[in-house]
C-alpha cells in the first residue's frame, strides 16, 4: 500500500511494509533472506560466522559465512568493511562489530545502507533491520502483516 498522506507529513508518499519481509542485499549477492523489521533496534544486523579479516589492495575487507536464499545452506560473502562500532546486542550489551555498506532491496525499493555483522545463530530470523535503514525513505511498518512489499519464500517451495 502506498500514497498515504497524514498531516505533518510531506506530501511524499509512504510505502507500508510487513513486520517481516523477504529483502535483498544485491551488492552482496544475497536474495530472499527473511528479515524481522524491527524500529525497536537501531541498526541492521546480518548473520555472520566464520568472519575474517583480509587486505585487497591495501583496504580492509571482511569474508563471512551466512545464510544462503530462502535460508538454504551458507554462503560466503566478502564486503569492504565501512567500519567499526560498538553497537549494543539484543540483551543490551555493548559489543564491537564489523559494518558493511551496502544495498537493501524491498521489493522495487532500493538504497545503501550499513549493515552489522553479528552470529545470529540462535535468533528466529537471520537479520534484522533497524530504524536508522529505514529513516527518510518514507516506510511504515505494519506490526500485524507480513510480507507487504515481498513474497513468502516458503509459499514457493
Amino acid at each position: 500500500m502506498t500514497g498515504i498522506l497524514k498531516k505533518g507529513l510531506s506530501s511524499r508518499s509512504v510505502t507500508l511494509i510487513g513486520w517481516i519481509e523477504s529483502i535483498d542485499f544485491p551488492t552482496l549477492d544475497l536474495k530472499s533472506i527473511k528479515a524481522k523489521i524491527d524500529t525497536g533496534a537501531r541498526t541492521t544486523a546480518l548473520h555472520a560466522t566464520d568472519i575474517r579479516h583480509f587486505q585487497r589492495e591495501g583496504i580492509a575487507w571482511v569474508a563471512f559465512k551466512t545464510v544462503g536464499p530462502e535460508g538454504t545452506g551458507e554462503v560466503e560473502v566478502e564486503a569492504r568493511v565501512h567500519s567499526d562500532r560498538w553497537i549494543k546486542n539484543t540483551s543490551g550489551v555493548p559489543e564491537e562489530r564489523i559494518v558493511v555498506r551496502t544495498e537493501i532491496c524491498f521489493g522495487d525499493l532500493r538504497w545503501p545502507i550499513d549493515v552489522s555483522l553479528a552470529d545470529r545463530s540462535n535468533m528466529t530470523f537471520p537479520v534484522i533491520v533497524g530504524r536508522a535503514a529505514l529513516k527518510n525513505h518514507s516506510i511504515a511498518v505494519h506490526t500485524k502483516r507480513a510480507y507487504l512489499v515481498s513474497t513468502n519464500p516458503k509459499k514457493h517451495m
